[in-house]
């Protein structure tokens, strides 16, 4: 529904997870009879879940951990682990930066080219390991790197910025041509992030076989504000799976809608496939995981952009194993454990078997959610507080 802004100007309301429920249906399941497998491409995995490109995030330790556990985590080819070959001593270095300087340094510390050798060095660390590998880079260097990933075993590809669009317009250089490269690609390729029906159909008739949805919902993301663009997630994910049914329809072709940021409990897990994702892209839930390269600090990708930074080191700690944060058990009551073991009894609870089935959910606008009844918890810091 359209409000009016000013005389001038119309526009949509938009909503948050916070501003979502899942309303429970007339039956209940065993949690033990759900399913949450999801399948990108000819993979499957046990867990509808991509760890995000980010260096606090994802090294091919982490990877490895994370490919073990039933997830996929997306090592980022422009980060520190291809700038230098001793990237641990750099993540030292970003972890111990005072904030007043966090974010001047770390664009010095990303001067360091990258280097191809180290491309294929750290994709064939995360094969050796017996795991998918999954990798990320921007659409002006995707032609550069991606065949030496290739040749080193990369199973996924991602091509990710800030926004990514099938119609990238320029004076200056010739753009990347994402539907002559994606059918020349001879592995799946996921591309984003996007925000609107439109967008995310025409990156759908591009052949990728998913679609990351979400401009600047991330905790460690500044692009809002700098930017002064983007789209709440909840209403974000509904318009993409709109935009993935147009598809299926005009090319009988299904592409994976994957929420990327902005959630940081297993109720925004389960709210966005409820909301029509098939999985979801996290970053900052998994910077707090004891396996994390980031030394309990996170930062986005824009973080170190050399003139207009669009996201910042936040400190997220360290709450458990990344067993304990994705499969529990949780030991907190705050919801940032044991994220799939919540999807899973969300999905329960609802009477929904599998995930696509789940996307059927009825959702209402309940702004009184997380704070209805909970005077308590915010007074003493506790639980939902």
């Amino acid at each position: 529904m359209e409000v009016e802004i000013g005389r001038g100007k119309k526009g949509r309301r938009a909503y948050g997870f916070d501003d979502i429920a899942i309303v429970p249906s007339r039956r209940t399941r065993d949690a033990e009879d759900v399913e949450i497998v999801w399948r990108l491409g000819p993979h499957t995995l046990e867990l509808p879940l991509l760890a995000s490109a980010m260096d606090g995030v994802v090294d091919p330790g982490f990877a490895i951990t994370m490919g073990k556990l039933g997830g996929l985590a997306v090592l980022n080819l422009e980060g520190v682990q291809t700038r230098y070959e001793n990237a641990d001593e750099q993540l030292d270095r970003i972890a111990a930066l005072p904030k007043e300087t966090a974010t001047r340094t770390m664009q010095e510390i990303y001067k360091e080219p990258v280097k191809p050798e180290l491309v294929a060095k750290r994709v064939k660390q995360i094969k050796d390991g017996g795991v998918l590998a999954a990798a990320s880079l921007t659409p002006q260097r995707v032609v550069d790197y991606y065949k030496i990933a290739l040749e080193a075993g990369l199973d996924v590809l991602v091509i990710q910025g800030t926004v990514i669009s099938a119609e990238h317009l320029s004076t200056r250089v010739e753009p990347l041509n994402l539907k002559e490269f994606i059918a020349s690609c001879p592995v799946p390729v996921i591309v984003g992030g996007v925000a609107s029906y439109s967008t995310t159909l025409h990156l759908m008739r591009t052949g990728a076989v998913g679609v990351l949805v979400g401009v600047g919902p991330g905790h460690a993301c500044t692009t809002r504000g700098v930017l002064g663009i983007g789209v709440p997630q909840a209403t974000a994910i509904a318009d993409a799976a709109a935009a993935r049914v147009q598809h299926l329809l005009e090319t009988g072709s299904y592409c994976n809608v994957i929420a990327d940021g902005g959630m940081r409990t297993g109720g925004d897990v389960s709210k966005a496939i409820a909301l029509g994702a098939d999985a979801v892209m996290i970053g900052s839930p998994l910077a707090c995981a004891k396996e994390a390269p980031g030394r309990g600090y996170h930062w986005g990708m824009a973080t170190f952009h050399p003139e207009l930074p669009r996201g910042t080191r936040v400190k997220a700690g360290i709450k458990g194993t990344l067993e304990e944060i994705l499969l529990g058990p949780a030991h907190e009551n705050d919801g940032t454990l044991n994220l799939f073991g919540a999807l899973r009894t969300s999905m329960a609870t609802c009477g929904y078997d599998t995930l696509q089935n789940f996307q059927k959910a009825e959702v209402m606008v309940a702004p009184a959610l997380m704070t209805e009844g909970k005077k308590l918890q915010k007074e003493q810091d506790v639980g939902m507080g």
